[in-house]
């Protein structure tokens, strides 16, 4: 089972969103909520990463069965091979949405590449990919295993619920003042490295845009 214990972070982006999914909980769903124009009212039930469940991370089928779905039209395994994307936390709603969240401190966070096992998982990681972004309508030529790998794969996974009729919507919660980290002290930093970002994957506008949320927390309202 690909679940992953972890323990209590001392610094970064896992140290900050472990202290809003157990402490903040309400103070992290209502920037969702508003963020995504949710219906009032609407509640999230965070199942990661949980204090009593060893701060605990899930990927592969774990992460569906901890949200307690099923892919019924196309299946995780002919998707994507073992190995995918670690969730930094789960929820879900009391109207039964489902959230995938990715956290981030510092912009090189941003910046990853594909480091598949074996060719096979490579070329199936690349098909799912230029699916997702055909569906996006990317204008950019680029590789999307390069570059922004992470960003990519959180939105193919996202793609995938959907076209299992899943309720599914991706979290990108960017942290604002980790000094630590070395980390922006303003959304318009953020925003910047993001324009970024889109602009070398060819997104903007896009069908999958109304189910991601970013979520800017400055970190020192967390104390």
């Amino acid at each position: 089972m690909a679940r992953f214990a972890q323990d209590p972070a001392e610094k970064g982006s896992q140290k900050w969103l472990q202290k809003l999914v157990n402490d903040k909980s309400r103070y992290l769903s209502s920037g969702i909520v508003k963020e995504l124009k949710l219906p009032e009212g609407e509640e999230i039930q965070w199942l990661s990463p949980l204090k009593e469940d060893d701060y605990a991370e899930y990927r592969d089928q774990a992460f569906l069965n901890r949200l307690r779905v099923k892919l019924e039209s196309v299946s995780l395994s002919d998707f994507w091979p073992k190995g995918g994307p670690q969730w930094d936390a789960l929820g879900k709603s009391s109207s039964g949405r489902l959230f995938l969240v990715e956290a981030k401190s510092h912009i090189p966070e941003l910046i990853s590449t594909i480091q598949a096992k074996d060719d096979s998982s490579e070329r199936k990681i690349c098909k799912s990919l230029d699916d997702t972004k055909r569906y996006m309508n990317s204008s950019s030529k680029t590789d999307w295993s390069r570059g922004f790998y992470q960003y990519t794969n959180r939105l193919a996974h996202l793609y995938l619920l959907r076209k299992n009729q899943l309720p599914a919507y991706l979290v990108f919660v960017y942290f604002i003042n980790d000094d630590a980290m070395n980390g922006p002290a303003t959304v318009h930093e953020w925003m910047g490295a993001l324009k970024v970002v889109y602009s070398y994957l060819g997104i903007g506008r896009h069908k999958l845009r109304k189910f991601i949320a970013d979520v800017f927390i400055d970190i020192t309202h967390l104390s």
